[in-house]
């Protein structure tokens, strides 16, 4: 009877004993034997980790600077490192680490450049300068007017033909076809000194020539710096396009106050602006 209860008292320290090490066994068949290779030199594993890195990378940029990223270009970079990734995973890696390495950093630059010109090739051209004049030019004459004789705007500035202020002075006279072509070459103008405050990104991929014009128009009506300095200008460069035409319409004073033209105007440019979105 004691034999008996020893044998089995011995029996479940045995089989305790032996729990130990299949439990440990078992959790090492969850992971691969050559782990620390992966983690240190596989491709798979660091295109997805670059994957990661890309899809958080934008989100935390407009988070902390407030400035947008392309989403096309991100869009390309994550589907080829999927791409590289998958195709990582047919090839068995035997090289050196120094080898690998490099060819990961050769991997994921190739892939930056491809993006690149994947993205240069989706995106519009950016719109010319005929194509904003074609809307600019009758858009602006209207909200100006057309006056053939000089006078006094609403400050004091001599003016003529639909805003023209440059060496103006009262008495003088112009024809209707002087006046028109006038406004032309000075929208033109304004417009390409407007786009010196523009970053590369707004000039290609977020102007639209209607776009072009809200923000050419304002300039024109309050001036090219007060426009190019302004928070409209900011957050358009920024990314945030509905907000830059939101704060085009807060350009409605004159003299310190609020004039119910320019309030109107500032609404038609913002509806312009937002023309597409």
């Amino acid at each position: 009877m004691l034999i008996a209860h020893w044998r089995q008292v011995q029996i479940r320290a045995w089989s305790g004993r032996s729990a130990v090490p299949s439990q440990q066994k078992r959790m090492m068949m969850m992971i691969v034997d050559n782990w620390r290779r992966v983690v240190a030199l596989s491709i798979s594993f660091w295109m997805q980790v670059a994957g990661l890195v890309v899809l958080i990378w934008p989100e935390a940029k407009f988070v902390l600077t407030g400035v947008d990223s392309d989403p096309v270009f991100f869009w390309w970079v994550g589907v080829l490192l999927l791409v590289v990734g998958i195709t990582g995973r047919l090839y068995e890696q035997k090289l050196s680490k120094w080898r690998e390495w490099l060819r990961i950093c050769a991997i994921v630059a190739l892939v930056f450049v491809l993006a690149w010109l994947f993205t240069s090739a989706a995106h519009a051209a950016p719109p010319t300068e005929a194509e904003t004049l074609d809307i600019a030019v009758p858009f602006i004459a209207q909200e100006e007017g057309e006056v053939l004789v000089a006078y006094l705007d609403i400050v004091g500035v001599p003016t003529i033909c639909s805003g023209s202020t440059r060496g103006v002075k009262l008495g003088m006279k112009k024809t209707r076809a002087e006046c028109r072509a006038l406004l032309r070459s000075e929208v033109a103008e304004f417009r390409n000194k407007l786009h010196g405050y523009f970053t590369p990104a707004t000039l290609n991929y977020r102007l639209t020539p209607s776009r072009d014009t809200a923000y050419t128009s304002t300039a024109f009506n309050c001036g090219i710096e007060a426009i190019g300095k302004s928070t409209a200008t900011k957050r358009l460069n920024a990314g945030d396009i509905a907000g830059g035409c939101e704060a085009l319409s807060w350009w409605n004073k004159a003299g310190g106050r609020v004039i119910r033209g320019l309030a109107a105007r500032r609404e038609r440019e913002r509806a312009l602006c937002l023309k597409g979105l």
